[in-house]
């Protein structure tokens, strides 16, 4: 039997799933996502053809560039959806699918979905159990160590940069430097996930 060492076919199910956020991060953090594959024990092609079969599956409705992911989608990759809970946002009330992601215990996979279930936001959130990184310099801000809504939250107020949509996001705000300078940043996130920062 082959390892998938050796193999370029993307196993199915999460695995498949979690290297389909790889793939979107390897532009920001490659080092970290060569540890990644290296602990779901499948090649970097692999990861290219994960990608290749979820960009094929969003084009397959409608033709031409990908549309708009569903929860089916993510589904068919993640299985159930471990909770789905109603959130009212203003006057609608959305569906959020969530999932476990093994590859980052301390994190789910969240999908705010609308009519048809298709998905207007999804991204990795912190698991409610789970304790949040504490955030207060710059030098706090370490790639892959928090999400959107923390580093929100930890510098207020901030803003997603003109333009910004997941799963590549972007965050402007201004937080203390080591010395306690302001500094006015922006920050990149990947499916939610921090990649990097800079100094404005």
């Amino acid at each position: 039997m082959r390892s998938l060492l050796d193999d370029d076919v993307p196993p199915p199910g999460p695995v498949r799933f979690q290297l389909v956020l790889l793939r979107r991060m390897q532009d920001f953090q490659p080092a970290l996502v060569a540890d990644a594959l290296r602990t779901l024990g499948v090649p970097r092609t692999a990861m290219r053809e994960a990608n290749r079969r979820w960009q094929g599956r969003l084009r397959a409705r409608g033709g031409g560039a990908p549309g708009a992911a569903r929860a089916r989608d993510f589904a068919a990759l993640l299985g159930p959806a471990a909770s789905v809970t109603r959130r009212a946002y203003g006057d609608t009330a959305l569906d959020v699918h969530v999932w476990r992601v093994p590859l980052w215990p301390d994190l789910r996979f969240e999908a705010t979905c609308g009519v048809g279930g298709v998905a207007l936001n999804a991204w990795l959130v912190r698991a409610p159990e789970a304790e949040g990184p504490a955030l207060r310099t710059l030098a706090d801000l370490a790639p892959w160590g928090c999400t959107v809504d923390e580093v929100a939250r930890a510098f207020p107020p901030a803003a997603p940069r003109e333009g910004a949509a997941a799963p590549r996001f972007a965050l402007d705000f201004t937080a203390p430097d080591e010395a306690g300078e302001p500094r006015a940043c922006t920050a990149e996130f990947a499916w939610g996930l921090l990649q990097r920062w800079a100094v404005d």
